[in-house]
């Protein structure tokens, strides 16, 4: 099983069921005869204070490989990053005390939020991934961001076609941590 643990990114905000990024994450790895299933604990404006205050049940799926995309609500909120750090540090220590392979999705902000503090925000993830050795998504909505045909209107969400893609993004990632599994029957 492969957890994608997030907010309105991992969710599918905006989009119609079965758009979000773990749904395109899931038909990939079928399509390439791998046989996790893929399992979206993604909501909608969440903090890494609620992620935090989650984790367990993540945890207790047992889950092979967790991707965690969680931080974007704390930097579009200014909270304190001491706080955002803390809180991803712990949540990905609770994965891999649960046997879980952990994979972080980092983020980034609008430039409006100035560049010392998108430079210390970026850094969270940075250091976390290099602490742990764990490999990090750069950027979650790489190659997406920037294009206005697969980013939604608010232009902090994608589109269905953005999730297809940011779901390419995760398996490039991805790939290297899965074990050659049993084709699914077709």
């Amino acid at each position: 099983m492969i957890v994608c643990f997030g907010d309105s990114l991992s969710a599918g905000y905006g989009v119609e069921t079965g758009l979000s990024y773990p749904d395109f994450l899931q038909k990939e790895l079928d399509a390439k005869g791998y046989s996790y299933r893929v399992v979206n604990l993604g909501i909608s404006g969440d903090t890494t204070s609620g992620g935090l205050s989650r984790i367990q049940s993540a945890v207790a799926l047992r889950p092979v490989i967790t991707i965690l995309e969680l931080g974007g609500n704390d930097g579009l909120r200014g909270l304190p990053l001491a706080d955002t750090r803390s809180n991803m540090s712990q949540m990905t220590q609770a994965l891999l005390d649960g046997g879980s392979k952990v994979v972080i999705a980092g983020m980034t902000l609008p430039p409006n939020y100035g560049p010392d503090y998108i430079r210390e925000f970026e850094q969270i993830f940075v250091e976390l991934a290099a602490k742990q050795k764990l490999p990090r998504i750069r950027f979650l909505l790489e190659g997406v961001a920037l294009n206005p045909k697969l980013m939604q209107a608010d232009g902090i969400h994608a589109t269905a076609e953005g999730n297809r893609l940011v779901a390419a993004n995760v398996m490039r990632t991805l790939t290297p941590l899965l074990k050659a599994a049993v084709p699914a029957k077709k």
